[in-house]
């Protein structure tokens, strides 16, 4: 009986025995595909913009354990949320980059 007060897909009848709730198996989904950006998280840490790409990395690593808990919703919101973050850095980097060589080719003597 202390398994039906565990597991809330387990129901108990009048007469004290345990039964399998199928029905709400049956009616989920499969879950949604991950979206975390991972790969896209970890290759902004190239980047020279430490702080942002450092941010996005923790926001997918977030993305990935609410998927695996179970939270579909948080972690599709984190992943995107990971994903503007690593497109930002990504973007500042390139601009970090550009403009050092900028100052650096024009400051030639």
């Amino acid at each position: 009986m202390a398994l039906a007060v565990l597991n809330p897909q387990v129901k108990s009848s009048l007469s004290g025995s345990a039964f399998f709730d199928r029905s709400s198996i049956e009616e989920q989904g499969p879950p949604p595909p991950l979206r975390s950006y991972l790969c896209l998280t970890i290759f902004t840490c190239f980047c020279p913009a430490y702080p942002v790409n450092i941010v996005a990395l923790v926001l997918s690593i977030m993305s990935r354990n609410s998927y695996y808990s179970g939270d579909y919703d948080g972690s599709r919101l984190l992943g995107r949320n990971a994903l503007y973050v690593a497109i930002a850095s990504i973007i500042i980097g390139l601009l970090i980059v550009a403009i050092s060589c900028i100052v650096h080719f024009t400051t030639m003597t």
